[in-house]
């Protein structure tokens, strides 16, 4: 089972969410990645390299990006965006992967 910590950045992007949504992220977070969250599935994926994060978990029009420590078995929650259309939103400003 792997320990899962946000980093600052990304609990202030969760507390931008409304309640609804802050709620249904947090309970996939925890469904998703406690188990196998270095294993490739229809809703998690491996990025290519990039400055963000290793890792990226889709949920609904929300994307939770991660990086994962497998000797600690420890994740860490670097950022959480939101899409809209084909534009990823992070910390209220506009990402390119």
């Amino acid at each position: 089972m792997y320990q899962i910590g946000l980093t600052p950045e990304a609990f202030d992007d969760l507390e931008s969410f409304r309640r609804f949504d802050r709620s249904r992220v947090l309970h996939d977070i925890h469904e998703q990645l406690r188990h196998g969250a270095a294993v490739e599935t229809h809703n998690r994926k491996r990025l290519r390299p990039n400055a963000l994060a290793e890792w990226e978990l889709r949920i609904g029009k929300f994307r939770v990006f991660y990086d994962v420590d497998e000797p600690a078995t420890a994740v860490k929650i670097v950022a959480i965006g939101a899409k809209e259309g084909s534009r990823l939103f992070i910390h209220g400003e506009e990402y390119q992967l």
